[in-house]
């Protein structure tokens, strides 16, 4: 009898606690990783503002020099000078690779989240034929939506490492005082992570119990 009752108390969807429990560690990976992105992102803008501010000095110099070489040579009007080797903008240079390098290991980490997210829901739908038949795991969302809120994180992150791969590639070489800053202006202000980010992230904390309603 007693055997029998175990079996008669058995979970029907055993699947499902699991699910939850996975959702729930994984909106708190959501959150470390945005936090530790935008830590790195705050170190890399000091960087690359350090690397703008002594490209600009070295081009300065540099100019100032060839002026008062040749102070009255015409050959030299309307060409940019180049700064020539410098190790303090090369280890700065090197510096900024290494942030980008960490960005890029959080915004992998990000699709694994997504891809984990979208195998609970491919459970949930081998485990249900009908969409009415799903259970809320937690308060209001359907699991279908945890996927459509970390896919559009992903992305987002996605497409701003993009913008930052240009940013660290051109910023050395940039011989424009002008671009130099719309370069640190994009790295700053991130276009491509929208500011309803901060609301997806804490929407999800919410409704998996990280935050009090």
């Amino acid at each position: 009898m007693e055997a029998k009752a175990l079996g008669v108390a058995t979970p029907r969807k055993p699947v499902l606690p699991v699910s939850a429990r996975k959702l729930k560690d994984n909106a708190a990976d959501w959150h470390n990783l945005i936090l530790k992105w935008e830590s790195l992102n705050d170190s890399g803008f000091a960087t690359a503002n350090n690397i703008a501010n002594l490209k600009i000095s070295l081009l300065s110099k540099d100019k100032i020099e060839v002026e008062s070489s040749s102070p009255a040579s015409e050959t030299n009007e309307g060409k940019t000078t180049y700064p020539e080797y410098n190790k303090e903008l090369e280890r700065l240079c090197e510096e900024l690779q290494a942030t980008l390098d960490g960005l890029t290991k959080i915004q992998v980490k990000m699709e694994k989240l997504s891809s984990t997210t979208k195998g609970i829901c491919d459970l949930e739908n081998y485990h249900h034929g009908k969409e009415s038949q799903r259970p809320v795991l937690f308060h209001t969302w359907p699991t279908a939506h945890f996927y459509t809120v970390s896919r559009s994180l992903s992305d987002m992150y996605r497409k701003e490492l993009l913008l930052k791969r240009t940013v660290v590639e051109e910023l050395a070489h940039s011989a424009d005082h002008d671009l130099a800053l719309s370069y640190l202006s994009m790295w700053l202000h991130q276009p491509y992570v929208e500011s309803a980010s901060q609301l997806l992230l804490e929407g999800m904390l919410l409704e998996t119990g990280h935050r009090a309603l």
